[in-house]
């Protein structure tokens, strides 16, 4: 049986299969999403999801999904299945679906009286935004016909569309199919079959359609949808019909070639780490010869943080050295413009923000790690000294290095400058400012790590510069013992002045999981155990502790409701690598067996939210439900570096 796989009794419970959604992407910036059922329950869901650059930076429904419906001796079954306001369904096609598996392709099979139905989608990936849907007679007794209905949206992920008399609601005939391009400055969209198909127009509006997500967001969450006709063939036993949604027109008679060919390039999701590999694939985006990596899905962009805590987990976590170099390739051509005052000249996100250089400079660390610190050196020496030297001589508008070697941020009480970054009238909800204690631990892990690589393959020059990190290290470490550590054995998130956040937060392990850690064994152990007893849950970690003022773990209501609880309770699973590498430095082997249990509450997550991922947060109490975003990239990276180095020790062992 495929690991990933639910039979009947799970699909027909519409409590539980409605809310458990999927994600293909094509690496090249769109996207198909819907539930297991085929019911979108969000705005941003469709099956032909696709960037429109003639209109705005955003993705475009312009497909929304394909009802298609059974006919035998002349009695109609329709497959699909949709919300309507006052939350009731129709048609309620998911009745007819015995099993729904996904190894390489997401593959649902239907059973209608005697006629057994097998659904197949996959994405390409090059050669245009171009999906395709394969429909095969498995078993009938007669002729069985198959209507194929789509429904069109044309719009951006972020709005609604409405019924309206803008609308070009007319088509064009094409190499078996029809074209339509409903308002200007979008793409046309070509729907082909791969065999002759009777097209039927209707031109109707569908209204009313319900998205109980956006209304659990606290969003308006009713739009209508246009239905141009249906499309209509008999198949026999054995036969199938492709059906392909793409932005540029397809050679009619060669898609069932393309659907095989698409088929064998895809990896199995045939356990629980080759899920979390194809969920790292999923955020790669090729643009321009330029690698980018998303944030996450659905709304998120390519974001600097995050590609840089999030790459080595993504890449060099899973042997893919290569795609790290092609990812760099493009995030290295906006440190440089970023360093020497250059406007932006790719689509990354945030540069500005004080942490990148030095979430960047830890990047590369793990790249010496994984590859050799030699090809480290070679590959990236010019950019590491760039970055350190644009700290230490304190370019940054908002980031200074004082006399006692600590990093000292500015600014973080107007708006956002760390990872926390949720805000309300503008403002941080979780002001951060001064010495903050995970850029601190970054600075000093980032000038040992200088000190030794120059140390080991510098020129003469360079070694001068190497000693002179390892002094300033060495101050760095002393100021940070005594800034951050307090008197019950755990870490100030930050100190400004004469105010100390006494707050038990995670920021903290990055002070104790990094490579180079100023404090000693007995000062590690005591931070670990109490963000063990205070932050740890099984779904990642909690942004803050329970007896910590403002506690608020609920994410769930309104946007400034959710913005309130974002940073202040929920558990975020990304800190869950740096929390098992912490574990790992201060417990050793003792600790492997720990670690393992951890991982184990989030391989279920792969069968709820988003299949196959993780989601961007999770509540901070129990029963710890999956939030926002369905995948985030720095979680999958986190979960995958701990397997990686749970593995290792095993190795060891």
């Amino acid at each position: 049986m495929p690991y990933l796989h639910f039979d009947k009794m799970q699909m027909t419970n519409l409590q539980d299969s409605l809310f458990k959604e999927l994600l293909i992407t094509n690496r090249q910036g769109a996207y198909c999403s819907t539930t297991l059922v085929g019911c979108n329950i969000r705005k941003y869901h469709g099956l032909l999801v696709v960037p429109a650059p003639e209109i705005d930076d955003e993705r475009h429904v312009l497909l929304s999904s394909l009802d298609e419906t059974v006919i035998q001796h002349g009695a109609e079954f329709n497959l699909g299945l949709h919300r309507y306001q006052g939350g009731h369904y129709s048609p309620k096609g998911h009745k007819y679906i015995t099993a729904f598996t996904w190894d390489k392709v997401p593959t649902w099979t239907y059973r209608i009286g005697g006629v057994t139905l097998q659904k197949e989608i996959v994405f390409r990936r090059k050669g245009g935004f171009q999906l395709l849907v394969r429909y095969t007679v498995i078993d009938a007794h007669s002729l069985t016909t198959l209507r194929l209905r789509p429904m069109l949206s044309f719009r951006s992920v972020r709005h609604w569309t409405h019924q309206n008399n803008v609308a070009n609601t007319g088509y064009e005939s094409v190499d078996q199919g029809i074209r339509m391009k409903m308002y200007a400055g979008y793409p046309n969209l070509y729907m082909q079959t791969n065999q002759p198909a009777r097209f039927v127009y209707e031109g109707d509006w569908y209204r009313g359609l319900e998205y109980p997500k956006e209304a659990e967001r606290g969003y308006f969450d009713v739009e209508d949808a246009f239905v141009p006709g249906y499309f209509e063939v008999e198949l026999k036993k054995g036969e199938s019909i492709v059906f392909s949604a793409g932005t540029q027109e397809a050679k009619a008679a060669k898609l069932e070639m393309s659907m095989e060919a698409e088929k064998v390039g895809r990896d199995s999701r045939d356990s629980f780490f080759h899920c979390l590999v194809n969920a790292a694939h999923q955020f790669r985006v090729e643009k321009d010869n330029d690698l980018y990596m998303l944030a996450g899905f659905h709304w998120f962009k390519a974001r600097a943080r995050d590609t840089f805590a999030a790459l080595p987990g993504l890449t060099l976590a899973i042997g893919e050295k290569e795609r790290f170099e092609q990812y760099m390739a493009t995030a290295e051509k906006a440190l440089r413009d970023y360093i020497v005052g250059r406007p932006i000249s790719v689509d990354i996100a945030e540069m500005e923000q004080p942490d990148v250089l030095l979430w960047a400079v830890w990047c590369l660390q793990q790249y010496g790690k994984y590859i050799s610190r030699k090809e480290c050196y070679e590959r990236y020496g010019k950019l590491l000294t760039a970055m350190v030297d644009y700290i230490w001589e304190g370019r940054h508008e908002s980031l200074f290095v004082h006399d006692n070697g600590l990093l000292y941020a500015s600014g973080g009480r107007e708006k956002p400058i760390t990872w926390m970054n949720s805000t309300a009238g503008g403002r941080p909800i979780v002001p951060r400012s001064g010495y903050i204690v995970e850029f601190n631990a970054l600075w000093y892990n980032a000038l040992k790590f200088y000190e030794q690589i120059l140390t080991e393959f510098g020129t003469e020059d360079e070694k001068i510069k190497a000693r002179q990190a390892g002094k300033d290290a060495e101050k760095v470490g002393q100021s940070f013992r005594e800034t951050f550590l307090n008197e019950h054995g755990y870490l100030f998130d930050y100190v400004d002045g004469q105010l100390a956040d006494w707050s038990v937060r995670p920021n903290q392990l990055l002070g104790i999981a990094l490579d180079f850690c100023p404090l000693d064994l007995r000062q590690r152990k005591s931070v670990l155990d109490i963000c063990t007893k205070e932050l740890v849950t099984p779904k990642g970690i909690r942004s803050l502790s329970p007896k910590s003022g403002g506690y608020n773990p609920l994410y769930t209501g309104s946007q400034p409701q959710r913005d309130q609880a974002y940073h202040q309770g929920t558990a975020w699973p990304w800190l869950t690598g740096f929390y098992l590498e912490a574990y790992l430095r201060v417990y050793k082997m003792s600790g492997v067996n720990y670690i393992e249990r951890q991982l184990i509450g989030f391989e279920e997550e792969l069968f709820y939210h988003s299949l196959g991922t993780i989601p961007e947060l999770f509540d901070g109490n129990p029963p710890f439900h999956g939030r926002g975003a369905v995948s985030l990239a720095m979680n999958v990276s986190g979960i995958l570096r701990a397997i990686r180095m749970l593995e290792k020790y095993q190795r060891e062992e």
